[in-house]
């Protein structure tokens, strides 16, 4: 196995919130305006009991995975990120506070995941809870449970703003597939169907912020690539009113559809939106902590993990029919103004990250790459 696909497999094993867990990490030792090296990130990070320890060669791999920086200063590697992820985040939260100023509706979507055999690790048995909706409000449970194996699995998408889970928003269906990512699941074809019955509900001239999921990335069109046929190739430039005068190979032909490739690509989802008079706004890469629906989502998995004790489908389904219902629009506002305290957050850290970058000797930004002492310091 060569070194790169060693490393990818590397980040792959590492569970996403211990991703977040340790970019925050970063961020936070911007935050105190300290600068960032790799032993003062190891030594944060195995004194987290929350996280998993790190060898200091398997942390400085992962961040490599993470798409950190380094900015060389003499024999010190300061860790930042990559210029790109940097402008996406910065446009994001310009962009969010743009549009709560102008007070238009804030709708956030996204997908997640229920097992039949999932249940809380530990349960404390409170015989005074006497209702489901009693358990709720204490996180407790009536009875002890008996696990069977995760089982099967349902695939879940829904929609919500201050005003709460949107009504009729709800998807959810049983998974097919034995796949390790939930979003295998969902395809370009339902998640259009799902979303174009969604806008006729929003308020008028709306926001829904989405992630980076593939399908919501289908493009409106599709250009030529070298795995096109010649004769698809000079069919798609031949509708573009593209003339040659003189034989073309296929190499070439794939050239010429480059160039008239617009540079905004536009994407289905996107003007469908548009259409209905509302607009799209994807979140920056890694920062799923600026979606409040994930935080909606742990309370709902908490109650169904609590009160599953059959550990069958259509009744852990139930539960999160119910556990949906008594997320309240108070929950989602309280939700959002934690979202809006990260936000803030990592606009100062960024901020404090150009300060004290400039403040520091002439240094060049390289992207990590094998290890030095330079940069592993």
């Amino acid at each position: 196995m060569s070194r790169a696909a060693k490393l990818s497999k590397v980040g792959r094993g590492l569970a996403i919130p211990d991703r977040n867990g340790l970019r925050q990490k970063v961020h936070g030792i911007w935050l105190r305006r300290e600068l960032p090296t790799i032993d003062k990130i190891l030594h944060e990070v195995n004194e987290d009991p929350s996280l998993p320890n790190f060898k200091r060669t398997t942390l400085y791999n992962i961040i490599r995975i993470l798409d950190f920086v380094f900015a060389k200063r003499k024999r010190y590697g300061v860790l930042t990120e990559r210029e790109d992820l940097i402008n996406l985040r910065r446009n994001y939260l310009y962009d969010i506070r743009k549009y709560r100023e102008e007070g238009r509706t804030i709708y956030y979507l996204d997908e997640t995941w229920l097992n039949a055999g999932d249940r809380v690790d530990r349960v404390w048995i409170d015989k005074t809870v006497n209702s489901k909706y009693d358990a709720f409000n204490k996180g407790l449970t009536t009875g002890p449970t008996n696990l069977t194996g995760k089982g099967k699995r349902l695939i879940i998408l829904h929609i919500g703003s201050d005003k709460g889970f949107l009504p009729g928003g709800l998807l959810c269906f049983e998974s097919k597939k034995n796949s390790a990512d939930y979003h295998d699941e969902m395809n370009d074809d339902n998640f259009k169907e799902w979303f174009e019955s969604i806008l006729p509900r929003l308020d008028p001239n709306s926001i829904v912020v989405m992630d980076n999921a593939p399908y919501h990335f289908v493009q409106a069109e599709k250009y030529p690539s070298a795995s096109w046929k010649k004769a698809e190739i000079l069919e798609w430039l031949n509708s573009k009113g593209a003339v040659f005068d003189r034989p073309m190979l296929k190499a070439q032909l794939v050239v010429k559809a480059r160039e008239l490739k617009p540079r905004q690509q536009t994407y289905i989802i996107d003007n469908l939106a548009k259409d209905a008079g509302h607009t799209i706004l994807r979140l920056p890469p890694y920062h799923c902590e600026f979606n409040p629906i994930e935080l909606a989502w742990a309370m709902v998995k908490g109650y169904v993990k609590r009160l599953n004790t059959t550990f069958k489908i259509d009744d852990v389904h139930q539960l999160l029919n119910t556990a949906i219902e008594w997320v309240t629009a108070e929950n989602w506002r309280n939700f959002i103004k934690h979202v809006i305290e990260e936000e803030n957050k990592i606009w100062k850290v960024d901020d404090i990250m150009e300060e004290l970058i400039e403040e520091m000797e002439p240094c060049v930004l390289t992207i990590t790459g094998e290890t030095s002492d330079d940069e592993s310091s």
